[in-house]
């Protein structure tokens, strides 16, 4: 829930400093701005709570502390990528991907009740999933219209 009310809060920000500056109604550059800022946000429990997210793994796959650790690194990557134009599209695209291949992860810990703070079986369990999954496909469907999408 955090994460959407820094995307919400972030977004309404830039819209007003983006029309105090440019003097006209802009979206697409708020919600970059917006979306950068909660990656960079989502970004910080790769490092701060790196044992609880690797719980969110499966046992079977190696490597799980360096997965979010490297996770953690594209999410600043894509919240970079975002606000350099050239980069932009490409950015949008490949956080499209990555929003949809971590996908599991998430339902693999609503199911398994994992908490990812703490790492412990005391997590928010199935009901989380009527919040992720469509929030899942609001961000995609945000970095696609923000990012991807060429205006008319």
């Amino acid at each position: 829930m955090k994460p959407l009310f820094v995307l919400l809060i972030s977004f309404a920000i830039a819209v007003l400093v983006v029309r105090l500056i440019k003097k006209q109604f802009e979206w697409r550059l708020p919600g970059r701005i917006a979306l950068s800022a909660m990656l960079l946000f989502t970004s910080l429990g790769h490092f701060m709570f790196t044992e609880g997210m690797a719980g969110m793994l499966p046992e079977g796959v190696p490597y799980r502390e360096f997965l979010v650790y490297l996770t953690g690194f594209v999410e600043i990557a894509a919240a970079i990528g975002l606000l350099v134009p050239a980069w932009r599209r490409l950015t949008g695209y490949l956080l499209m991907l990555f929003l949809a291949l971590v996908l599991p992860a998430n339902i693999y810990a609503a199911i398994h009740h994992i908490n990812y703070e703490t790492g412990l079986a005391d997590g928010p369990g199935l009901s989380y999933l009527w919040f992720r999954i469509p929030f899942q496909v609001l961000l995609i469907i945000w970095a696609y219209l923000s990012a991807v999408r060429r205006t008319a």
